[in-house]
Protein backbone atom coordinates (compact mmCIF):
# COMPACT_ATOMS: atom_id res chain seq x y z
CA UNK A 1 0.00 0.00 0.00
CA UNK A 2 1.25 3.41 -0.50
CA UNK A 3 2.58 6.22 2.30
CA UNK A 4 -0.44 7.51 3.83
CA UNK A 5 -0.77 10.51 5.97
CA UNK A 6 -0.86 9.22 9.45
CA UNK A 7 -3.82 11.56 10.76
CA UNK A 8 -6.24 9.83 7.91
CA UNK A 9 -5.02 6.48 9.62
CA UNK A 10 -6.62 8.11 13.00
CA UNK A 11 -3.34 8.45 14.09
CA UNK A 12 -2.14 11.15 16.83
CA UNK A 13 0.98 12.91 18.41
CA UNK A 14 0.27 12.25 22.06
CA UNK A 15 3.61 12.84 23.64
CA UNK A 16 6.32 15.51 22.36
CA UNK A 17 9.47 16.55 24.63
CA UNK A 18 8.98 20.21 22.89
CA UNK A 19 6.49 22.58 21.86
CA UNK A 20 6.43 25.72 20.10
CA UNK A 21 2.93 27.21 19.16
CA UNK A 22 3.90 28.15 15.87
CA UNK A 23 5.30 24.51 14.90
CA UNK A 24 2.74 22.05 16.44
CA UNK A 25 4.06 18.22 17.27
CA UNK A 26 0.66 17.51 14.93
CA UNK A 27 2.51 18.72 12.23
CA UNK A 28 4.42 15.56 11.81
CA UNK A 29 1.25 13.54 10.55
CA UNK A 30 -0.22 16.12 8.60
CA UNK A 31 1.34 14.97 5.67
CA UNK A 32 2.36 17.86 4.65
CA UNK A 33 6.33 18.65 4.57
CA UNK A 34 6.15 22.68 4.26
CA UNK A 35 4.40 22.35 8.20
CA UNK A 36 6.83 20.83 10.89
CA UNK A 37 7.28 20.58 14.61
CA UNK A 38 10.42 22.21 15.83
CA UNK A 39 12.38 21.09 19.05
CA UNK A 40 13.83 23.30 22.04
CA UNK A 41 17.87 23.09 21.71
CA UNK A 42 18.36 20.11 23.96
CA UNK A 43 19.02 16.39 23.37
CA UNK A 44 17.31 14.02 23.42
CA UNK A 45 14.10 14.95 21.78
CA UNK A 46 11.49 12.62 21.34
CA UNK A 47 7.75 12.10 20.35
CA UNK A 48 4.98 9.45 20.18
CA UNK A 49 2.63 8.75 17.78
CA UNK A 50 -0.36 6.43 18.98
CA UNK A 51 -2.47 4.88 15.81
CA UNK A 52 -6.13 4.29 16.55
CA UNK A 53 -6.28 0.38 16.40
CA UNK A 54 -2.72 -1.97 16.17
CA UNK A 55 -1.70 -1.31 12.39
CA UNK A 56 0.79 -3.51 10.48
CA UNK A 57 3.90 -1.38 9.51
CA UNK A 58 6.17 -2.58 6.82
CA UNK A 59 8.39 0.91 6.86
CA UNK A 60 8.42 4.30 7.36
CA UNK A 61 9.48 7.63 5.95
CA UNK A 62 11.16 10.58 8.13
CA UNK A 63 11.22 13.63 6.43
CA UNK A 64 13.09 15.86 8.49
CA UNK A 65 15.85 18.72 8.90
CA UNK A 66 19.25 18.63 10.99
CA UNK A 67 18.38 15.04 13.17
CA UNK A 68 21.87 13.26 13.45
CA UNK A 69 20.93 10.12 15.28
CA UNK A 70 17.30 8.63 15.28
CA UNK A 71 16.03 6.00 17.08
CA UNK A 72 12.52 4.15 16.68
CA UNK A 73 10.64 1.96 19.02
CA UNK A 74 7.65 0.56 19.42
CA UNK A 75 4.96 -0.92 21.73
CA UNK A 76 1.68 -3.29 21.22
CA UNK A 77 0.02 -1.71 24.76
CA UNK A 78 -2.85 0.97 24.81
CA UNK A 79 -0.37 2.66 27.10
CA UNK A 80 2.56 4.34 26.00
CA UNK A 81 5.17 2.55 28.26
CA UNK A 82 7.06 -0.70 27.83
CA UNK A 83 8.75 0.17 24.14
CA UNK A 84 10.54 -2.20 21.97
CA UNK A 85 13.74 -1.40 20.06
CA UNK A 86 13.23 -1.27 16.42
CA UNK A 87 16.14 0.08 14.74
CA UNK A 88 18.85 3.55 14.67
CA UNK A 89 20.02 5.54 12.10
CA UNK A 90 22.56 7.91 11.68
CA UNK A 91 21.51 10.88 9.04
CA UNK A 92 23.32 11.94 7.02
CA UNK A 93 23.47 16.29 6.87
CA UNK A 94 21.75 17.98 4.19
CA UNK A 95 22.46 21.75 4.21
CA UNK A 96 19.22 23.68 2.63
CA UNK A 97 17.01 20.74 2.07
CA UNK A 98 15.09 18.26 3.57
CA UNK A 99 16.51 14.70 4.90
CA UNK A 100 14.29 11.91 3.76
CA UNK A 101 15.06 8.73 5.78
CA UNK A 102 13.31 5.34 5.30
CA UNK A 103 13.43 3.19 7.85
CA UNK A 104 12.16 -0.83 7.81
CA UNK A 105 10.32 -2.36 10.22
CA UNK A 106 9.58 -5.77 9.01
CA UNK A 107 5.99 -5.83 9.00
CA UNK A 108 5.42 -5.83 12.43
CA UNK A 109 2.23 -4.22 14.35
CA UNK A 110 2.33 -1.25 16.87
CA UNK A 111 -0.34 0.67 18.54
CA UNK A 112 2.47 3.44 19.29
CA UNK A 113 6.01 4.21 17.86
CA UNK A 114 8.50 5.85 19.73
CA UNK A 115 10.80 8.05 18.45
CA UNK A 116 13.96 9.21 19.62
CA UNK A 117 16.63 12.14 18.32
CA UNK A 118 19.52 11.72 20.27
CA UNK A 119 21.19 14.19 18.68
CA UNK A 120 21.33 16.64 15.84
CA UNK A 121 23.51 18.58 13.33
CA UNK A 122 22.75 21.87 15.18
CA UNK A 123 21.08 23.09 17.91
CA UNK A 124 17.66 22.61 16.78
CA UNK A 125 16.26 20.01 14.65
CA UNK A 126 12.60 19.92 12.80
CA UNK A 127 10.54 16.69 11.85
CA UNK A 128 8.34 17.66 8.96
CA UNK A 129 6.84 14.64 8.08
CA UNK A 130 6.34 10.61 9.15
CA UNK A 131 4.61 8.37 6.26
CA UNK A 132 4.02 4.64 6.72
CA UNK A 133 3.83 1.79 4.56
CA UNK A 134 1.49 -1.15 5.40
Amino acid sequence: MTDSPLSSLGAKVVVASSSDENHPPENIIDGNTNTFWMSTGMFPQEFIIRFAEPTNLSSLTVDSYNVKHLKVEKNMSQNASQFEFVTEKDCEHTEGHLQSNSVSLNGGSAVHLRFIITTGHDHFVSVHRVGVQH
